[in-house]
């Protein structure tokens, strides 16, 4: 146990409820059995009494009705008495039934004085109702009675007036046994909700405790940290929420690494051949017209491909950022995909490349041009940098009904499957020996994913080992 809450933990609050639960469970059980006992008690005997008297009147004018009566009397604590529609008394018992007629009338007349039966006889008889009663306050017993009467009839048409007087108040020997006894349980109660309720906050918050303390290895970099899972589904869904959140951050991070090496190493290799023809521009080569020329296109090449790979990572970033929005319009597919394979026309003269094309004409979707354009280019170098030796590339654009798909197949060494999904990630081959593509920063991969996720367009690939891979994605008709 703790020697200073918080106020603000489960473990408290868990413990708080579960006790304010068990002090309201005692609070409804002490309002039933001391507060509502009265009102409860009369309800029920009244209704008791109202059963008997119905009971009473089937068996007017049988030989042992006086037996019966008593036994009446005896068992439920009555006071009954039978008068004609004069008021003579014909049968009567005190509490406990029995006694000479005499000794009956006189207590009956103690508990309730003859004007009381009197003025109930009255009131039956001018009111026509086969049964009356009410709640009266008796002074000389100092508590609730109910007073009732209903008219008999026996056998030969005699009338008479059936009288039932009993006491509506509990005993209150029983109201005091009561409330010891709630007491004795209550406190027994409290006692066992406090430490049940501990208990149970413990045990609850207990793999919380644990999955924060990993939460903050976590947050000092450990991703080796295991989320452990507890007793609860919820709990168990959690940690393995974690467990994966530390997986992807792990991957992050090691990307995070490998595209800072990559980056510095792509920033640094043309920038270096930037400054050594430079020195030999300006110490060697500046007086021979043909060398000077050599030398400052491999300036103005590798000063491209240092663009070429700033605008590549700003495009990603944009596109990630959602600080450029994708703008949806028509135009021929077919159209930008031949415009396209001129840009490569020269490693088709130059390095004996091949492009085997196998269009549909006038395919006309609806996305962003200027960003499908940057799809296809990217994805036609990726195919230039890893087709085989044949330098044979395979395009095609097939219209289905609703669909315009896009395909380029290369002749390489093909791609293992469990490397499919790490491929559309920025430098996914950092584990292996980085190669600067002949084309290209990297990045292209990664950009075509992010566009074509922005367009919500499907997109894949597939590759087989050793004889080359397909790239594809559909847009819509």
């Amino acid at each position: 146990m703790r020697l200073k809450f918080d106020h603000k933990s489960i473990v408290y609050k868990m413990w708080l409820y579960f006790f304010l639960f068990a002090i309201l469970i005692l609070s409804v059980l002490w309002l039933l059995q001391i507060v509502l006992l009265k009102n409860y008690y009369q309800g029920m005997k009244t209704r008791e009494i109202l059963s008997m008297a119905n009971a009473l009147k089937s068996k007017y004018g049988q030989t042992d009705f006086d037996n019966t009566i008593q036994q009446y009397s005896y068992n439920n604590n009555l006071i009954i008495m039978v008068t004609d529609t004069a008021g003579n008394i014909e049968l009567s018992t005190d509490s406990f039934g029995g006694g000479p007629p005499a000794q009956q009338s006189m207590g009956l007349n103690r508990i309730l004085p003859a004007n009381n039966y009197e003025q109930l006889r009255d009131q039956l008889l001018k009111s026509g109702k086969s049964e009356l009663y009410f709640n009266v306050q008796n002074t000389r017993l100092k508590g609730l009675m109910l007073e009732y009467g209903a008219l008999l009839t026996d056998t030969t048409g005699k009338k008479a007036i059936l009288y039932i007087i009993a006491p509506l108040d509990p005993i209150d020997s029983t109201i005091a046994v009561l409330k010891n006894q709630l007491i004795y349980v209550s406190i027994i109660i409290l006692l066992i909700a406090f430490f049940i309720a501990l208990f149970i906050s413990r045990r609850f918050s207990k793999p919380i405790e644990m999955l924060t303390s990993s939460a903050k290895e976590l947050a000092k970099g450990n991703y080796d940290i295991v989320f452990v899972k507890g007793s609860y589904s919820e709990i168990d869904q959690l940690a393995s929420t974690l467990n994966y959140a530390t997986r992807e951050l792990s991957q992050t991070e090691n990307l995070r690494k490998d595209l800072i090496a990559n980056v510095s190493h792509d920033l640094r290799t043309p920038l270096t051949m930037i400054k050594a023809y430079a020195e030999m521009l300006r110490d060697i080569s500046w007086k021979d017209e043909h060398k000077r020329e050599i030398h400052a296109n491999v300036i103005i090449e590798e000063a491209d491909r240092l663009s070429g790979l700033v605008n590549d990572m700003l495009d990603l970033s944009k596109i990630q950022s959602g600080t450029e929005k994708i703008v949806f319009n028509t135009f021929n597919i077919s159209q930008t995909v031949s415009s396209i394979l001129k840009r490569f026309h020269i490693l088709v003269e130059r390095d004996g490349y091949e492009f085997i094309c196998s269009c549909a004409d006038n395919a006309v979707v609806n996305a962003d041009e200027k960003r499908i354009e940057q799809v296809i280019y990217n994805l036609i170098s990726n195919a230039v940098n890893y087709t085989g030796n044949n330098k044979q590339i395979k395009i095609s654009l097939e219209i289905s009904d609703d669909q315009v798909r896009f395909a380029v197949t290369d002749t390489g060494k093909g791609i293992p499957k469990d490397k499919l999904e790490t491929i559309w990630e920025r430098y996914y081959k950092a584990s292996e020996t980085h190669k600067r593509p002949v084309i290209g920063t990297g990045l292209g991969l990664s950009i075509v994913k992010n566009i074509l996720e922005a367009h919500q367009a499907n997109y894949g690939v597939d590759s087989t080992i050793n004889q080359g891979s397909t790239f594809w994605f559909e847009l819509k008709k």
